[in-house]
């Protein structure tokens, strides 16, 4: 049973799992648009999963290179650049949220790189 299919019954058909008519049936059987959802084949449960998992790529990248401008750069950087690379390669909706994840992951670099050659090592620290 679908939850379309449970929300569209009302309160007496609620009580049982068996559908009253053989239109409940085919209505239990069918989602929105008369498309099925028997196993999750449908043509846009396979174009659905992809693009969100590109967002959440696109929005991991945007939130680790921020904070990589803060704490551990050298991990960080390279971990927002990939991610915001796979979220525009898997064509995100949200492009915007990548490409500042990728610009954040480049300066996390740029950052890294200006204060091992003013410090001479890897680590830096906010006081003097």
């Amino acid at each position: 049973m679908t939850l379309t299919a449970f929300a569209r019954r009302s309160a007496p058909e609620a009580a049982t799992d068996e559908p009253r008519t053989a239109t409940d049936a085919a209505a239990a059987a069918t989602g929105p648009a008369g498309r099925t959802d028997a196993g999750g084949d449908s043509p846009q449960s396979g174009t659905r999963r992809p693009t969100r998992d590109a967002d959440g790529l696109a929005v991991a990248s945007f939130v680790l290179g921020l904070v990589g401008l803060l704490v551990m750069n050298v991990l960080l950087g390279p971990a927002a650049i990939v991610m915001a690379l796979l979220a525009l390669v898997r064509s995100t909706t949200r492009r915007g949220r990548a490409f500042l994840g990728l610009a954040l992951g480049i300066a996390d670099l740029v950052i890294l790189a200006f204060l091992v050659t003013g410090n001479g090592v890897v680590a830096w620290n906010f006081g003097g």
